[in-house]
């Protein structure tokens, strides 16, 4: 049986250094070394090994949907909701109800705001 551990995410964005200003700013995420190629990709490091890959793609068309996003978790989801309150980030629960977070059936808080191209993120307190 093989086992596979999560790796990275490669995202496409307009303007890759609007998009890791966004990033740094709200994720608080740490630029690491593009080691793959010579490219103008710029990784971000998400914790644990995990990356965040922007790709530049300046003159493509970017789709977004709210069921393709990706997730991560806080010990403190409250503190960090007031952070998106401070930099004026809208965000909302997973129905769309603006400054609102969402409580899951197993009791996991959770809210979702975008990202610069339009990318859903949801963040929650699920630290098990």
């Amino acid at each position: 049986m093989r086992t596979f551990f999560f790796n990275h995410i490669a995202l496409s964005v307009k303007d890759v250094d609007e998009s890791i200003e966004f990033y740094q700013k709200v994720l608080q995420l740490k630029e690491i070394e593009n080691t793959a190629s010579d490219s103008k990709t710029r990784w971000l490091s998400i914790g644990e090994g995990k990356q965040l890959h922007l790709i530049p793609r300046p003159n493509s068309e970017i789709k977004t949907d709210k069921a393709v996003h990706f997730a991560l978790a806080t010990t403190d989801l409250s503190s960090f909701v007031m952070f998106l309150e401070q930099l004026n980030i809208p965000y909302s629960d997973w129905l769309g109800t603006p400054n609102k977070d969402y409580i899951r059936k197993d009791g996991i808080r959770q809210v979702y705001f975008q990202d610069p191209n339009g990318y859903w993120i949801e963040i929650n307190d699920d630290i098990r």
